[in-house]
This record gives structure tokens, sequence and C-alpha cells, in this order.
């Protein structure tokens, strides 16, 4: 019985040969896609070697691709922090048991998850400055609209994984005269974080690709530098367009990489056999027989 499939039947012979067909006639279809888009670019000279003749010269790279990464890296990097931290607080607000608490941070997660990211940063790039009588520079629009944003979407994705440890284990903490706050900190939240850690590194990887956004308040990140200036000083906007989406696509890689290889590691750490002692265990009785 445990070798029977649940959520679905193994394909038979004829699915087999089915799937098979439908996968060679859709990846056909892609290619065709593929070379036509190709066709239409080089019709229009898009591919000539003039137009990709810049990134052959370093001081592109110095000028516009790295500084343009390191500010995207830098976003991203911050953001990344504060949305964590965010959404953490208000997963916990959400989940407290006083409705003037639960309340208000119900409102303000789901107002900001409401919002357009866009409109955002706009609103606190051109809107504030208004009211705090200074201007905001484009580094903290840009951040402080990610964290907003991606800090709600983050609080939801908290909040569902600590609805979905089982009751029992904070009945135990309860029971054993653990605090709540205790039972938040030490049970329910790192097991929600690891089962929620697909959907964590997800919207962080969202979240680095909306630093493009910054392009809005004009601050230097790599679709801004790397795409925008460097077209308009060489006119190939869509090289540009090619060579910083290939480096998106590296750096989400390795982003994913990288929390992959920490939920490895954790779950190697958590099944770890640890050493027990009999006594502690027994709660004395073996010192008791001794004697």
């Amino acid at each position: 019985m445990s070798g029977n499939p649940v959520l679905y039947d193994h394909p038979g012979p004829r699915a087999r040969i089915r799937n098979l067909a439908l996968t060679v006639v859709f990846g056909l279809l892609i290619l065709a896609v593929l070379y036509w888009v190709y066709r239409k670019f080089d019709e229009k000279g898009q591919f000539a070697a003039i137009l990709w003749e810049p990134f052959l010269k370093a001081a592109t790279w110095n000028n516009f691709i790295i500084p343009g990464i390191e500010g995207t890296l830098k976003a991203a990097a911050t953001a990344m922090v504060f949305a964590l931290a965010f959404g953490l607080i208000f997963s916990v607000g959400r989940l407290s048991e006083h409705r003037w608490i639960s309340v208000p941070a119900g409102i303000v997660v789901e107002f900001f998850r409401a919002v357009p990211l866009l409109l955002m940063i706009f609103f606190i790039s051109y809107g504030v400055p208004f009211l705090i009588q200074k201007p905001v520079p484009p580094f903290w629009s840009v951040v402080i609209g990610l964290t907003l944003y991606n800090g709600s979407v983050l609080a939801e994705a908290f909040r569902a994984g600590v609805y979905s440890v089982p009751r029992g284990q904070s009945e135990a903490a309860y029971a054993v005269g653990m605090r709540k706050s205790l039972v938040m900190r030490h049970i329910l939240v790192p097991q929600a974080a690891r089962a929620m850690l697909p959907v964590i590194v997800s919207q962080l990887v969202v979240l680095l690709k909306d630093t493009a956004l910054g392009y809005i308040v004009s601050y230097p990140e790599l679709l801004q530098l790397g795409v925008n200036v460097l077209s308009a000083n060489y006119g190939n906007v869509v090289a540009a367009a090619i060579v910083v989406a290939v480096i998106y696509i590296i750096v989400n890689f390795a982003l994913t990489s990288l929390a992959n290889y920490l939920d490895r590691r954790s779950q190697r750490r958590g099944i770890r056999p640890r050493a027990i002692d009999p006594g502690a265990a027994m709660g004395g009785g073996g010192a008791a027989a001794g004697a």
C-alpha cells in the first residue's frame, strides 16, 4: 500500500508516449518562436558586431555594469534585512490575542500589500518631501518601498507558516509553563521560517528584481545604468537588455542556490542525533534505583 501513488496515477505506456510527443512538439514550438525573435532582431541589425563591442571594453563595465550591480545588490540587501524584520514583527502582531495590536497590524499589512510598489516608491520620493520638508534620497525611496511591500507579503508568509505548525507543539509548551513570547520565539517562528523557506526565498528574489523599479526615481541600479544610460551612449538597447537579463539570472540563481544550501544544512543539523542522559530522561529514577 505504501508504494501506491496518492496524488496521481503513474502514466501507462500510451500516456508516456503521448507525454513524450507533447514535450517534443512544444519544445519545437519554443525553438521556432526563439528563432523568429532572433530573425526579427537580426533583420533590424540588432545583432551587429558594433552594438556588442562596448561590452568588450573595460570602461563599459567599470562605468555602467559594475556600478549598477553594486547599486542593485546594496538596495536589495538592505531591503531584505528590513523586510524580514518587518514581516516577522507584523506577523507576530497579527497573531496577537489583543485586538488593539492585531487589528492595526492587519490594516498595515493589507494596505501595503494592496498599494503598487512603483506608486509607493514614487510617493516616497516625491510626496514625502512635502511632509518632512527635506528631500528623500533615491536609495532610501527604493529601500523603504521594497521593505513595506515585500515585508507585508513576508508577514503573511510567516503567519501561514505559524498556522502550519501542529497545535500540539504549542499546547505542550504551554503545559510545561512557557509563556507565549517564548513559544513564539523558540518553537513556532523557527519551524514556520523553515516551512515557508521556499516562499521566503521566492519573495526575496522578487525583491531583488523589483530594485529595477528604482529607475522611476533615477536610482543608479543595474537597469538604470546598464540599459537606460548605456544604450543612450551606444544606441544598443537590445544588446544591453540581453546582457543585463543574463546578469539578473546569474544573481538570482546564486541567491536561490545559497538559500537551498542553507536549507539542506539546517535540515542536516536538525536531524543530528543527540546524546541523552539516561538519568535525566528518567527524572532521576536511575539514581534512586541505584540507591
